[in-house]
């Protein structure tokens, strides 16, 4: 750990209660409110001329993606560096990883560096967790697998929040490959402890086993979804996670978009405003045409730009949990 490590960082009047971001499922409600917060301040920053805070000079954060990545990526560099941190970016791909080198050591040899925090995406589930256990670092898991993505359910929630003033009482729609998705589970336990209610929506090969007993409603028919719900969040139909030809899990794309898809008619059949949400990357006449993407009701961008903002929030008070060291 560098031995300056936190002296320009302002600590926080209130701490989260965990040492790493691993998942949802360890954030408190007061963690997830405190985050909202900080982040409701960072935003404002982001909306100045100078969108930049000494916060985190001094710290040093790894960007480690085992998987390819350009939006979360590209969030989390720029949050990091509009709180003024050292940046090291490392792939994968073109790496010693691809000469057999174990995850563990890679890492240390990266905290040799003297990094104090690192944001990890791996293919593995509990990649972030093993991590957490071995190295001397904090920890932010930017996805693992089909596990977990926390900070894309955290500025989900706070789009919600942002748009219709609460999250607490909405009703809230997720919609299409829930079984390969880890932005549904953590999308699920974030909205729950937030007070909404949760319906997921898609074929019976894409949803998984047993999701009933996380306590949400499943619902196979999308147009009686849609009446159900205030927000409907379309995910992204994964095809590198399917079979050989990317639709393992359903006939055709056609065929999917048919039924589980939204275009402007069966948005307008509706009735009602409902907020429309994409984690990205968006596949266009897939899960949404692009009316739909780009209609009034639709908060797509401003998941965008609310990432950055969380994002920040996320690496400000975790670094604030970094042990003091006399300089």
């Amino acid at each position: 750990m560098s031995p300056t490590a936190t002296k320009n960082i302002s600590a926080p009047s209130e701490q989260l209660s965990v040492e790493h971001l691993l998942g949802i499922k360890e954030l408190s409600t007061e963690d997830i409110e405190l985050i909202f917060r900080t982040a409701d301040g960072f935003k404002e920053v982001l909306n100045r001329p100078i969108k930049k805070v000494p916060s985190l000079r001094d710290i040093t954060v790894a960007n480690l993606f085992f998987e390819s990545s350009t939006r979360t990526r590209v969030s989390f560099e720029l949050a990091e560096k509009r709180l003024s941190a050292d940046v090291v970016n490392f792939s994968s791909s073109g790496s010693s990883v691809s000469k057999g080198e174990t995850l563990i050591d890679t890492v240390n040899n990266i905290l040799a560096m003297k990094v104090d925090v690192v944001v990890m995406r791996h293919p593995d589930p509990g990649a972030a967790l093993f991590l957490s256990r071995h190295v001397d670092a904090r920890i932010i898991n930017a996805g693992d697998g089909t596990h977990e993505h926390p900070t894309q359910a955290l500025l989900d929630a706070y789009s919600i929040r942002e748009k219709l003033g609460k999250v607490k009482g909405k009703k809230v729609l997720i919609v299409g490959d829930i079984l390969h998705s880890r932005v549904a589970l953590s999308n699920i336990f974030c909205l729950q402890k937030l007070g909404a209610e949760v319906m997921l929506c898609g074929p019976t090969t894409l949803m998984p086993k047993h999701i009933a007993s996380l306590g949400v409603n499943v619902e196979h028919d999308l147009d009686k979804a849609l009446r159900w719900c205030d927000v409907a969040n379309m995910l992204r139909i994964q095809m590198e996670r399917q079979g050989g030809d990317g639709i393992g899990n359903f006939p055709s794309l056609r065929e999917y978009a048919m039924l589980y898809g939204l275009d402007l008619d069966r948005y307008t059949r509706i009735g009602k405003d409902v907020v429309i949400m994409h984690p990205g990357p968006i596949n266009r006449g897939v899960e949404v045409t692009s009316q739909v993407a780009d209609h009034a009701n639709s908060i797509i961008l401003e998941q965008v730009e609310n990432g950055v903002a969380i994002r920040m929030a996320v690496l400000y008070l975790l670094s604030a949990r970094i042990p003091r060291s006399p300089v």
